[in-house]
């Protein structure tokens, strides 16, 4: 059986307070990526979600809870798996966003490490363990 992320949560401390300050920055970070094209949204979420697990029940639960990639968390806090259509996205995402930021940028060694970037970021993303065909994406609403 696993450990859940909450049992092991701090209680008081400065420690709990450097958890919570980063996943708030975490977070803020996770809502521009949502805009920009080269910040991304997924690891600033994995990352808040983790520093809540242990700082803060509520903005934990409120995490999960989103409507938008609550289910997403949830099952990667669960299976440490990221469903096939969530890969498909960010693949599209990732083409079109870096293919206008090349586009724009006149310099060529922005264009290079740019091109670089989103080269890693689609290995790094096709490295991630996908969610066996079939399974299905919990919809429930974090409890």
């Amino acid at each position: 059986m696993t450990e859940d992320p909450l049992d092991r949560q701090l209680k008081t401390g400065v420690t709990r307070w450097c958890l919570l300050g980063a996943g708030l920055l975490f977070t803020t970070l996770a809502v521009a990526g949502a805009f920009l094209p080269v910040l991304p949204t997924t690891p600033f979420l994995l990352l808040a979600a983790a520093c809540f697990a242990r700082s803060s029940r509520s903005f934990h639960r409120r995490l999960l809870s989103n409507r938008l990639f609550g289910s997403y968390l949830r099952q990667w806090e669960r299976e440490r798996t990221i469903p096939p259509e969530a890969r498909r996205k960010a693949y599209g995402l990732l083409a079109v966003s870096f293919a206008i930021s090349i586009v724009v940028v006149g310099n060529l060694w922005l264009r290079l490490m740019l091109a670089a970037i989103g080269g890693g970021l689609i290995v790094f993303i096709a490295s991630l363990p996908t969610a066996p065909p079939g399974a299905q994406q919990p919809r429930e609403s974090c409890q």
